[in-house]
């Protein structure tokens, strides 16, 4: 377990609050479930609708329990509305190393500067209060969206794992390797994706 992590985390700013995921945040996330189940095209895991997305809580909140993940649902302050969730996973304590990702937001939500204050919030945790020397991001390698999102947080590109795991639509696709290393968040990634989001 990692002790790093309290078992409830909330992390906030003027424009996002992330908080813990829990059971009850079904109710929240069922609206996109239901009515935007093109959010999970390139997931490995889909939530879209309502078997899936309880499927889907239900995993995250396993995996917190045995302390390699920590999920959180995502409220957008300005709009005064839940717009989605992420997660810390691939907990290595041991390693001081974790993935991001499992990160959705509605289609109200993107392209707003939401993902970046997300993303901002969890690095700064990451890097500042768990002590990690290295977040790692990966994506399918043809979800160009999610990539270029990445790369403009400051993410580097390590590499393409071909075949790598099933997809949804019942092939294999090849996922994309990214990167920040304690050292690179500390010498000018903050400082970027600060200026970013103050903007």
């Amino acid at each position: 377990m990692n002790h790093n992590l309290a078992s409830v985390v909330t992390l906030e700013n003027d424009h996002v609050l992330l908080r813990t995921l829990t059971a009850a945040d079904y109710n929240f996330l069922l609206p996109f479930s239901l009515n935007e189940p093109q959010l999970w095209a390139f997931s490995f895991k889909s939530a879209a609708g309502e078997e899936n997305l309880s499927l889907y809580i239900n995993a995250a909140l396993r995996d917190k329990e045995n302390g390699t993940a920590h999920p959180f649902i995502v409220y957008d302050k300005l709009k005064g509305a839940y717009a989605g969730a992420t997660r810390f996973y691939d907990i290595q304590a041991g390693f001081k190393t974790l993935q991001l990702g499992y990160t959705w937001y509605g289609a109200d939500f993107q392209g707003t500067g939401l993902n970046k204050n997300c993303k901002y919030l969890l690095l700064q945790y990451a890097f500042e209060e768990m002590g990690m020397e290295r977040v790692e991001f990966r994506a399918d390698h043809k979800n160009s969206r999610s990539v270029a999102a990445m790369k403009s947080i400051g993410c580097t590109v390590e590499g393409v794992l071909r075949s790598h795991i099933p997809n949804a639509q019942g092939g294999r696709r090849d996922s994309i390797v990214l990167s920040i290393l304690r050292q690179e968040w500390f010498d000018s990634v903050k400082a970027n994706l600060q200026a970013k989001i103050s903007r």
